[in-house]
């Protein structure tokens, strides 16, 4: 309509001057003089007129187009389009690339030990919470109930942010804005107007993101399940409460679970409950060696936790498929003896204190592992079958003579494995245990369905949003209106409850767009994937380059509108 009165006013201006410059006064009878203003008014309401009514039909015929076309295409949602069902599924095992890498400049290979080569079953974050909680309530005297609390699986999701001063779990999208629907304060979701009331609005930018606590490892799941439940606790308990304390004192118990031992032993006492055993695992080492790469395994983790879980899941497996195919392999191709699975190893580094590794100067410390102390010589020399603590990165150059270009690290920590590694020069690999199940789902039809349906209610929206500038719309275009959101509501809501009703998924919003999470895996890995053995589907001298129609994330599949336009 705004172009529509653009368009006449400036005929109606210079038609209202002309007639005015031809009224002069003029005598009547009995030599009365009067002006014939009343012309003039008639004319100009007339051209106003005019253009009002002009205007009006122009907005109820795109107003109409757009219900036309709304619809059509709610018709087509009635069922899967046959063309849906054509776009090319994505990989689930493949390896994703934001930087070029070339695989034959690699000649060392470097590994993390948690959810890198060992990946847990769901258990493990059960027992990290209640390990965790009973620390809150027996060392810091947190209230006795507590103990009842129970780990949810269903709640939390990794890469979400805490908010030490206000309180709020919630997650981020790739420019720092909070999800309107992935924010809690305890176990309650806030709705839109309350994250306003909080943060005055809700895209808080980077900057503001950074003053927020990231969650970022797979441990953290537990941990963000226990802060938000303590939350909750001195809420329903009508207790005052600093937030900052609540992530303190979660933050304590956690940390006491890892460095005290207790969740390593735990692990260790029944590792069919909690390790995953994953043979691809040993082959993808094997053929490394096989091809003259050096490895080397760099770890937070004491050696005996290592240890204990490289044999239970390389030594005692390969054993089992022995027996089970029933076929006689040579001593060589088999990991037999006792910490035989070091053999795979140059360099075994253990309670590295990463990230700390890569800028102190903290020298390595030999490790006797039958006296369980620490030798006092130097260390000027990396030996074979020695195990090593502490040291640095500095230093770890100084004695391997390894370039950084030619080495890659495998780490699921974004800032404490892969963050120091890219700055160093190292080329990194993110292990993303998470991506291959929401790789699965991204390639089923149902959520590029409701992917294709949000995509043209949001092209609808802005169409009618274009066509009428102000608020103040007609019945039909608030009706539509109304009805647009609601749709578009529905499609976000569907693909959001495919991963996590409480968040979504890992990689991506509710909207399809990447995460915060995401837009870190994009600053600090080269290439990521969700196993390392993954790299067995790929020649070890291969080409790795980002796709030529690169999106944010090159795992993502965006779905066009385009798929219910006739």
């Amino acid at each position: 309509m705004a172009s529509v009165r653009r368009r006449l006013l400036p005929f109606g201006s210079s038609l209202l001057r002309t007639h005015a410059a031809h009224f002069q006064p003029v005598e009547g009878v009995g030599g009365n003089t009067h002006r014939k203003f009343s012309s003039v008014v008639t004319a100009e309401q007339r051209v106003l007129k005019l253009e009002a009514e002009e205007g009006n039909q122009i907005l109820e015929d795109d107003i109409h187009k757009i219900r036309h076309a709304f619809n059509t295409v709610k018709e087509k949602f009635l069922k899967i389009p046959d063309v849906l069902r054509e776009i090319p599924k994505i990989d689930p095992k493949g390896i994703y690339i934001n930087k070029n890498l070339r695989l034959d400049n690699i000649q060392v290979y470097g590994f993390d030990y948690d959810y890198t080569l060992a990946h847990y079953s769901a258990n493990l974050q059960s027992l990290i919470y209640d390990l965790a909680k009973e620390y809150l309530v027996n060392e810091i005297r947190y209230p006795e109930c507590c103990m009842e609390f129970k780990y949810d699986s269903l709640f939390p999701i990794r890469g979400l942010y805490y908010d030490k001063s206000k309180g709020c779990l919630m997650k981020l999208d790739f420019f720092g804005s909070i999800e309107p629907d992935g924010c809690y304060f305890g176990r309650r979701k806030l709705s839109r107007s309350e994250i306003n009331d909080l943060y005055g609005t809700r895209h808080i930018g980077r900057d503001q993101a950074r003053g927020l606590v990231g969650l970022m490892d797979f441990f953290c799941f537990s941990e963000a399940c226990l802060i938000a439940d303590i939350v909750q606790h001195f809420v329903d308990a009508k207790l005052e409460f600093d937030a900052s304390y609540v992530y303190e004192d979660v933050n304590r118990a956690i940390q006491h679970v890892h460095q005290s031992g207790l969740v390593h032993r735990g692990i260790l006492s029944d590792p069919k409950k909690y390790l995953l055993k994953n043979g691809q695992l040993l082959r993808f080492l094997r053929m490394l060696r096989e091809n003259g790469k050096k490895l080397f395994l760099l770890t937070n983790s004491p050696y005996y936790f290592v240890d204990g879980g490289m044999h239970f899941m390389l030594e005692v497996i390969m054993s089992e498929i022995c027996m089970i195919t029933v076929l006689v392999i040579r001593a060589s191709d088999s990991l037999g003896q006792q910490d035989s699975w070091r053999e795979l190893f140059d360099v075994v580094i253990a309670k590295a204190n990463k990230p700390d590794f890569y800028t102190s100067e903290h020298p390595f410390r030999c490790y006797d592992e039958e006296k369980d102390t620490l030798a006092f010589s130097k260390v000027d020399a990396f030996l074979p079958n020695n195990i090593y603590y502490h040291g640095c990165l500095k230093t770890f150059l100084e004695i391997t003579k390894w370039n950084g270009p030619e080495v890659i690290y495998f780490g699921d920590h974004l800032f404490s494995d892969l963050r120091g590694p890219s700055k160093a020069g190292w080329r990194t690999a993110a292990i993303i245990h998470e991506l291959e199940n929401e790789i699965q789902i991204q390639n089923e039809d149902s959520y590029r369905f409701e992917q294709a349906k949000f995509h043209i209610i949001q092209e609808l929206l802005g169409k009618l949003h274009s066509v009428v500038a102000n608020t103040e719309g007609s019945e039909k275009y608030t009706s539509l209106l109304r009805e647009l959101n609601e749709e578009r509501q529905k499609a976000r809501s569907s693909m959001k409850d495919m991963f996590n009703s409480s968040f979504g998924a890992t990689f991506l919003t509710d909207t399809g767009q990447e995460s915060a999470f995401a837009y870190h895996i994009h600053q600090y890995a080269d290439v990521y994937t969700s196993k390392p053995d993954n790299f067995l589907f790929y020649p070890p001298e291969a080409w790795l380059h980002v796709p030529y129609d690169i999106k944010i994330m090159p795992h993502h599949v965006k779905v066009s509108s385009s798929l219910f336009r006739t």
